[in-house]
């Protein structure tokens, strides 16, 4: 029998939440085995915008890091993210919701929503968003986390949501919880990085103190620079900007306001969105925009004259380039977070793929031989998730009637990915999408999305006729009374935040 030596020294450059979740969870998993070093340097600021969050992060904090619920989202001064309201994006004046979770029940092989189409097409249904439990409760700002008594399959039975919460109070927290796991922070500023001469790997870090950190994997948590993956190994950077062409990020805090809605709000702008995400101590704000389009004094303006409150702080401007890494994974080298690429806040996903990544590398552990498989196996696993979360955001802005800025008018005219094109086509024909593989964003998130911007199908899958227009009735429309009966009864956001997860002063 063969045997490999294992990784022992794990060492993860940069803090912030992303290197945080991968020191906590690579510490839980690997136990006294490997010993896992953070450096990070209190002169060195974290990005910090990425606020809000897809349902993914319950299955990562909860079954995997095995944290509190509610102890999480009182340290972060968390509340509730049901879906994000669209504001102006298909048309001046649209609005709809993406909201977590399924729309309606199944029927046989076929999605709810062909059943809806149907009706909606003859004029006899509401609104998609009349049919999912998120997009009726959103609005009305109520939540429950779901009714263990509902009937099996019951859209009530599970309720699928995310968080909004404080990404400086996220980092903070998962520290204590590595720390009383094993693992070791080192402050200190990287000055140098050695290289093993036969084949490039790296050997160890050198800190601005002198002190030599080495380790046999590396986690490049480092931000935009990508110090290891990119300044040291020259990886090289996939650029989308042709597709996703905003490229600066204004933020600011301001003073909260009551009730405190259990969604985001992404508003577009003459040359991008503007970002609403409210926690228990104060809003997050933001302007996503392009710099072809739109000065960044002009941006900064725009966005302090549509704030709910009082601003907090001055703006802070963020550069970037949308797109990823050629190899997210190179020699001893695991990219994560803004490290190995950046797709922009629109839906969210920035904590999430970091969190897939660090899952992934946990299915992947390579032992210190480094078996190339491992890592080519990594890269092409999440080029492809890069790519539909990309594709998907693309969609946001190409599917949209607006045409009266230049950039509304690039959007809507410029030539997508073929994957996309084909997407869309079908969807306009019939209400079809196809999952493909491991596409984050399940059918639901796409349907949503499509209708929401003016995509509307021509006809319906031809199964749906089969059933007598009483019975799709009684289907479609039991389903939308089922759910405005059962939110009316549900407690509010606010209501659920006092009773149960309710932070300690600021």
């Amino acid at each position: 029998m063969t045997t490999h030596k294992r990784i022992s020294k794990i060492t993860v450059v940069g803090g912030g939440s992303a290197g945080w979740m991968a020191a906590a969870a690579l510490t839980t998993y690997l136990g006294k085995g490997a010993s896992v070093r953070l450096i990070e340097s209190e002169e060195i600021g974290i990005v910090g915008v990425g606020e809000a969050s897809v349902p993914h992060i319950r299955q990562f904090n909860g079954q995997w890091l095995g944290l509190d619920e509610a102890e999480f989202v009182k340290r972060t001064q968390g509340t509730v993210k049901l879906g994000i309201q669209f504001n102006d994006w298909g048309r001046i004046g649209d609005s709809y919701i993406h909201g977590f979770g399924a729309i309606g029940r199944s029927l046989g092989p076929l999605p709810f929503h062909q059943f809806w189409l149907k009706l909606h097409l003859a004029g006899k249904a509401g609104a998609i968003g009349d049919y999912s439990p998120q997009t009726v409760m959103a609005p009305q700002g109520k939540f429950t986390s779901g009714d263990r008594n509902a009937a099996a399959g019951s859209p009530l039975a599970d309720i699928a949501y995310a968080y909004h919460f404080d990404a400086a109070l996220y980092a903070r927290y998962l520290r204590e919880v590595a720390e009383q796991r094993g693992v070791q922070r080192i402050e200190g500023k990287i000055v140098s990085v050695q290289q093993r001469a036969d084949d490039g790997f790296i050997e160890s870090v050198t800190l601005a103190s002198g002190q030599v950190v080495d380790g046999e994997l590396f986690i490049d948590c480092s931000g935009f620079r990508g110090l290891l993956v990119e300044e040291t190994l020259k990886t090289g950077y996939v650029d989308w900007s042709h597709w996703l062409p905003c490229d600066r990020a204004v933020a600011v805090p301001c003073a909260s306001v009551q009730p405190i809605t259990p969604y985001t709000r992404s508003t577009a702008r003459a040359a991008g969105w503007q970002w609403r995400i409210p926690l228990q101590h104060r809003i997050g704000n933001g302007y996503v925009y392009s710099s072809r389009y739109l000065g960044d004094d002009e941006a900064a303006a725009t966005l302090l004259a549509n704030l709910d409150g009082e601003a907090l702080a001055e703006p802070r401007l963020l550069r970037f380039t949308t797109g990823m890494r050629k190899k997210i994974w190179n020699r001893n080298v695991v990219s994560l977070g803004l490290a190995s690429g950046f797709l922009e806040p629109l839906e969210s996903t920035s904590i999430y793929l970091a969190q897939s990544g660090i899952t992934r590398l946990l299915g992947l552990f390579p032992n210190a031989d480094f078996h190339p498989q491992l890592a080519e196996q990594y890269n092409r696993e999440t080029a492809f998730e890069y790519e539909r979360v990309r594709d998907f955001l693309i969609l946001h802005y190409h599917a949209t009637e607006r045409s009266d800025t230049p950039f509304w008018d690039y959007c809507r005219t410029m030539q997508v990915p073929d994957s996309l094109r084909e997407a869309m086509e079908l969807f306009r024909t019939d209400g079809r999408y196809f999952r493909n593989g491991e596409d984050f964003f399940a059918l639901p998130s796409w349907v949503q999305v499509m209708l929401g911007q003016g995509i509307l199908p021509q006809g319906y899958h031809p199964i749906v006729d089969e059933m007598p227009e009483s019975k799709l009735v009684e289907l479609v429309e039991g389903m939308r009374g089922m759910l405005a009966h059962a939110v009316a009864a549900m407690p509010s956001h606010q209501e659920w935040l006092e009773r149960y997860w309710k932070a300690r002063a600021a």
